[in-house]
C-alpha cells in the first residue's frame, strides 16, 4: 500500500459538528480534482459526518482511522456537481 502525501492537512481538533466538515469543504474548493486532504479531528461523529458529506458532494473518503482519541480522515477531492455540468 502506498501512502500519498496530502495536498493539505486540516487540524480540526477541538471542533464539533458541523465545523470540521465546513472547514474541509472550503479547503477542498481550493484543491484540484484528485488532491488529498487529511483531516485531524476529535469529534467522534466526524467519520459519519464525512461519509455523508462525501456521498453528497462527490468526494471520496479514502480512510478513516483513530489513534488516542484523534480521528484521521483522508479525502480525495472529486468533481463537484457544478464542475461536472461545465464539462
Amino acid at each position: 500500500m502506498t501512502f500519498e502525501k496530502p495536498a493539505y492537512i486540516l487540524d480540526a481538533r477541538g471542533l464539533i459538528c458541523p465545523l470540521p466538515v465546513l472547514k474541509a469543504r472550503k479547503i477542498l474548493l481550493g484543491l484540484n480534482t484528485g488532491d488529498v486532504l487529511q483531516v485531524m479531528a476529535t469529534d467522534p461523529a466526524v467519520t459519519v459526518d464525512f461519509a455523508l458529506f462525501c456521498e453528497e458532494s462527490g468526494h471520496v473518503m479514502m480512510t478513516a482511522t483513530a489513534e488516542n482519541g484523534v480521528f484521521f480522515i483522508r479525502l480525495r477531492r472529486g468533481m463537484m456537481p457544478a464542475e461536472t455540468k461545465a464539462q
